[in-house]
């Protein structure tokens, strides 16, 4: 979903709740697939932060949606250059790059699925690789 779209159904959802709507009902009003916890959240963010706060990105740390196509593409060339690089300075590096900051753990998923991830051999040490 497009992010004014997203911020525009977020402050329906808000709306139909202050107006005394149930979670789920006004969830489906607004056409916003979220679950209860959620919904309230967003409700308390608006309620504190104000309107206007409460419908922008959440900005959750390591959330896989931070990571797009270029910032998975410069992972990939960055951990092939320095595959044994270790998760911390590897997030220190997206940080400085991209101003993101994404979890170490989320940052070996990456790290794995684009086979650029750091591998223990049979004796456990590092350094030694895997035979793929």
């Amino acid at each position: 979903m497009k992010d004014d779209r997203r911020r525009e159904v977020k402050a329906r959802l808000i709306a139909h709740m202050r107006s005394g709507r149930p979670w789920d009902e006004a969830a489906r009003e607004a056409d916003l697939r979220v679950g209860r916890a959620t919904a309230y959240r967003l409700l308390r963010r608006a309620r504190t932060q104000g309107d206007a706060n409460a419908t922008e990105q959440d900005g959750r740390h390591g959330h896989a949606s931070k990571v797009r196509l270029p910032v998975r593409e410069w992972l990939a060339e960055y951990c092939r250059g320095s595959p044994w690089t270790p998760g911390r300075i590897v997030q220190t590096a997206l940080h400085d790059r991209f101003g993101l900051t994404v979890s170490i753990s989320q940052i070996n998923r990456i790290r794995a699925a684009l086979s650029v991830s750091r591998r223990r051999g049979a004796g456990g040490k590092e350094g030694s690789q895997v035979a793929a």
